[in-house]
């Protein structure tokens, strides 16, 4: 399209793609569906002025023809935040947060897509977003056949003022009350800083293990994507997050939770100035191998107290989940990674000390969980250890290309050449940039696009002597090269050709 052809386009919409009876002609041309079929009825929520049409077109254009359009909102001035927001709002409004998991991973996904997208090179920057309104279409659909759920207007007459809200979200949550919890999360949006309201929800975020993890990626994944789309747009967002983080009631895998609380109190006051440890990290490796919740969250407090980092604690906690996926790769193995990553981002976004400590020891504690998990469902293989992986001998360091061409046939020895990659000293950008094409290419599931992202950002993170091991773990569920290319890939080409 052709900068005079699009500024013309624009300024017949007063500017914006998305407002006046320009915006919904131009929507008319293009989605097919009636005015009538795409009125918000009384019965769902509906968004900011500015979002609306955008997220009905979204939620109304068939699968089918969801990336053609989206393509053509894009030639038409539609911008990336816009795309963005569009298509996490479609499924808040759409799709049901309990389970938190399963068709919610639409939801859930969205910022995983958005991080790979935002270190892809420019021809591939577009495909996760593509792929997940794909996704989303296919969720929405399953939201249908399951009773066709929509989140409902706030009840306006019950929402507290601010004073009553702070008081009233924390009974409501110690509580499990829902009705209470829907109307004190609106109003802390209406009236809070953004940095208050995230403070207070990092907690039940983290509180317990259910649906292997998927409440506290639920809060992060919330969080992380407020902060690109917007705070505008979170009371709709939050009271998802709320109700499905209120979905089960208490229960055995809260359990760790209580206990982690009293010993957070526990641990000296200096803690953060605490110094790495690599020793300090293989110990609490092992520890996390056979000790029970309780123990592994009081050997962090143990190591804490003898001024070991948190750094080389958060190192032990994602090596020990990185081993998991090694022994034993499958979904649940997987979450090890994803969830705790999540535990270790509210560590590092919350300014409170006694949050930042409890999703450390949530992290140990969730760990020996997801342990027992995999031993009850698949079994746990006693090797490979992580500690114990030896780069492949040779007399150069492979090739990343090699690396990606051979991984299919044997992940451990795609392993070992990892850990000899990254023993030779040479940067690992040119892996991670390979491992990430790689999913944008021939990603069919929430789950590849999560774990890259997840173990990606726990590589960046940790001390350098943990980058290693972590690096060569994560091609246990990374694509490889041979792996075939996502049906969609070819349609999303071709759509993009036209850009």
């Amino acid at each position: 399209m052709s900068t005079h052809d699009r500024r013309e386009f624009l300024k017949s919409l007063g500017g914006s793609v998305v407002t006046g009876a320009g915006a919904w002609a131009a929507l008319e041309s293009l989605v097919p569906a009636r005015a009538a079929e795409l009125a918000v009825t009384p019965e769902a929520v509906q968004f900011r002025p500015e979002m609306e049409p955008i997220v009905r077109w979204i939620e109304h254009t068939p699968r089918e023809q969801v990336i053609e359009v989206a393509v053509n909102q894009l030639k038409r001035g539609l911008s990336y935040r816009q795309l963005h927001a569009g298509l996490f709002l479609a499924g808040i409004r759409n799709i049901k947060p309990r389970p938190v998991g399963f068709k919610f991973h639409a939801v859930m996904v969205i910022n995983s897509a958005h991080q790979l997208a935002l270190d892809a090179p420019q021809p591939d920057r577009l495909l996760p977003f593509f792929w997940a309104l794909d996704n989303f279409k296919a969720s929405q659909a399953q939201d249908v056949k399951e009773g066709d759920w929509v989140l409902e207007p706030v009840k306006e007459s019950a929402v507290p003022s601010l004073e009553k809200s702070r008081r009233l979200f924390v009974e409501a949550m110690e509580n499990w009350d829902e009705e209470a919890a829907d109307v004190a999360i609106a109003g802390l949006c209406r009236g809070a800083g953004a940095g208050e309201v995230i403070e207070m929800l990092w907690p039940y975020g983290a509180r317990d293990w259910q649906n292997i993890g998927h409440k506290i990626i639920f809060t992060a994944h919330v969080w992380r994507t407020l902060e690109t789309i917007g705070w505008e747009h979170a009371e709709p967002v939050l009271r998802s997050l709320v109700y499905g983080l209120l979905n089960g009631g208490p229960g055995e895998t809260a359990v760790p939770y209580a206990v982690n609380l009293s010993l957070a109190a526990k641990v000296r006051p200096d803690w953060a100035a605490g110094r790495p440890d690599p020793a300090a990290t293989n110990a609490m490796l092992k520890t996390l191998r056979q000790a029970t919740p309780d123990e592994a969250a009081g050997q962090v407090v143990e190591h804490l107290n003898r001024g070991i980092a948190a750094s080389s604690i958060w190192d032990a906690v994602m090596l020990a989940a990185g081993e998991l996926l090694m022994r034993s790769p499958g979904v649940v193995s997987l979450h090890a990674t994803t969830a705790c990553n999540s535990l270790h981002y509210a560590f590092r976004i919350s300014g409170r000390d006694t949050t930042r400590l409890l999703t450390l020891l949530q992290g140990a504690s969730w760990n020996v969980l997801f342990r027992e998990a995999v031993r009850s469902r698949n079994g746990l293989p006693d090797r490979p250890l992580i500690d114990e992986l030896e780069p492949i001998a040779a007399s150069q360091p492979p090739t990343v290309e090699s690396i990606f061409h051979e991984m299919k046939q044997d992940r451990l020895a795609s392993a070992r050449q990892v850990l000899a990659l990254a023993n030779s000293g040479q940067p690992a950008a040119p892996f991670l940039d390979a491992a990430r094409h790689l999913v944008l290419l021939k990603g069919t599931d929430s789950h590849h696009y999560k774990f890259a992202a997840a173990a990606f950002e726990e590589f960046l993170h940790a001390n350098r002597s943990s980058r290693p091991q972590l690096l060569a773990a994560s091609v246990f569920y990374l694509r490889g090269a041979n792996d075939p290319d996502s049906p969609l890939l070819e349609k999303t080409r071709q759509a993009l050709a036209v850009l």
